[in-house]
């Protein structure tokens, strides 16, 4: 009996080891290694200004995205952005002119569910454009976070861009620094 039982444990042993042997190869196969890859996206975006004198806003715009994982990417965007006057009154310096800006901006983009909701931080220079001789500053700083919806083709956000150095209208009637604008932007994007 010592030796079936010597035999028992040994086989039970060599079953288990070839158990864990087969589970261990096949965790290996599912790991994936990730390509990092460079996409491009063109893209359209509408939006309501929080400040006064402007109001809507709509622009175009081309992202470049370096993916550098499956979750976390590199951004870079530039387009053309136009802030529309709606109260030009009491407004002096702008004389009721549309700012047209063109946005230089670098971000981070976070894939936080299912590897398609993101949250993105961009931050960058905004030129003006158009009304340079009516703008103070023709330089601003931008700051903009956004959350959104990507898939393959596909990109949907909601954003918030804060220009620091723009003009704008206070309720009062003073002229006050820094307009905020509250947009969505629909873009195509492919990879490269």
């Amino acid at each position: 009996m010592k030796i079936s039982g010597k035999i028992k444990t040994v086989l039970v042993l060599a079953i288990s080891a070839m158990f864990a042997s087969n589970v261990e190869a096949q965790e290996t196969k599912e790991v994936k290694n990730y390509d990092q890859s460079f996409r491009l996206g063109v893209g359209a975006n509408a939006g309501y200004s929080v400040n006064d004198p402007y109001k809507l806003s709509l622009g175009a715009d081309v992202r470049g995205q370096y993916d550098l994982s499956k979750r976390y990417s590199l951004t870079l965007t530039t387009g053309y952005t136009n802030l529309f006057v709606s109260k030009a009154e009491g407004f002096t310096g702008q004389e009721g002119k549309d700012l047209g800006i063109i946005p230089a901006k670098a971000g981070f983009k976070a894939f936080v569910w299912n590897d398609q909701f993101y949250v993105m931080g961009e931050a960058g220079a905004a030129f003006a454009v158009s009304n340079v001789d009516n703008t103070r500053d023709k330089t601003s700083l931008l700051l903009s976070p956004s959350l959104g919806y990507a898939t393959k083709y596909i990109d949907i956000s909601l954003n918030y861009t804060h220009y620091n150095h723009f003009d704008r209208l206070n309720s009062n009637g003073s002229l006050g620094r820094g307009v905020g604008q509250v947009g969505v932007r629909l873009a195509y994007g492919f990879e490269l």
